[in-house]
């Protein structure tokens, strides 16, 4: 039964979700819709994609705090190149480039100077939009060329969060590097004493991490047709909750990009749901903090039964 409610939890919670905005909406035909269904996606999309990178941490017994500021650091990186003349696809590459070197440093100092992963991606996540707002001086940077615009246009940020998740699915759950992944959130001294180097594996995570995060960050550039120091705000926290409410323990071991994926639905779900009820947004913000805490707190009981029994 345990196990039953580990692997269908989440979509049971989806269901529940959608059924409740459906019954006290004034309109649930509408609610229930697909155009209804595009909206959500649309509005969530590229937050799931850096939640992604951030399962994958969580997973490892990680916590990222810096994937908001990397976004408006690789989206200001990226913008300005292609203001500078750059081809698209130099442009894109710088941006993940910067990317990858942010979770670089993260990982680095992490497994080097053993810094805890909460304060070594705080500082991350301060100085990297710091930076942003220092070399755009605060103002936002638009770009001059039309191939670039298509990558976050109509469907296509959803065929991209689609491919990723696909793609980091199978690596977690079918190849080495996702069982050295589970292996070390689930006991990192049983992970060394298996052989596994778990520093350069924690590296690599954090790596991966900042490169989804780039691309995130070009995608919404890519939709809103320009990039500011500000872009990108809260969406650690967001991420983090996408992960939690699809069943990603804090604790590290457990969770799945598919788990992942139905908690933005019912993080996109509970958004559209407040928007049909026409509740102000800072009920919405209070809402969605108590549906996160209580999520960690069903974690943790869950933690205490798994240690009992």
């Amino acid at each position: 039964m345990k196990r039953w409610l580990q692997t269908f939890g989440p979509f049971f919670a989806l269901f529940l979700v959608i059924a409740i905005f459906a019954a006290i909406s004034d309109s649930p035909g509408r609610f229930l819709s697909a155009a209804n269904l595009r909206i959500v996606l649309a509005q969530t999309v590229i937050v799931a994609i850096g939640a992604i990178g951030m399962t994958i941490i969580i997973v490892s017994g990680g916590i990222d705090l810096s994937p908001g500021s990397t976004v408006a650091l690789t989206g200001v990186t990226c913008a300005l190149a292609l203001r500078g003349g750059w081809p698209p696809s130099a442009a894109l590459a710088a941006s993940v480039a910067v990317g990858g070197m942010v979770g670089l440093v993260n990982g680095l100092a992490i497994t080097t100077l053993r810094v805890v992963p909460f304060i070594a991606t705080l500082g991350m996540m301060v100085s990297a939009r710091g930076f942003s707002n220092w070399y755009t001086k605060g103002q936002p940077t638009s770009f001059p060329t039309d191939a670039y615009t298509t990558i976050g246009a109509g469907i296509h940020p959803v065929i991209i969060f689609v491919c990723i998740a696909v793609i980091f699915q199978v690596l977690l759950r079918y190849t080495l590097y996702g069982k050295r992944t589970y292996a070390i959130g689930s006991n990192e001294y049983a992970a060394r004493v298996s052989g596994i180097n778990v520093e350069r594996h924690l590296i690599l995570v954090y790596t991966i991490a900042g490169f989804l995060a780039a691309v995130a960050a070009i995608v919404l550039s890519s939709r809103n047709l320009t990039a500011q120091a500000g872009m990108g705000f809260g969406y650690e926290l967001d991420a983090i909750a996408m992960a939690v409410i699809g069943g990603t323990s804090l604790y590290g071991g457990r969770g799945s990009i598919i788990g992942t994926a139905l908690g933005m639905l019912i993080f996109g779900t509970i958004t559209s749901g407040f928007t049909f009820l026409r509740v102000d947004a800072y009920y919405q913000e209070m809402i969605k903090g108590v549906i996160i805490i209580v999520a960690v707190v069903q974690d943790v009981y869950r933690q205490r039964l798994r240690a009992r029994g």
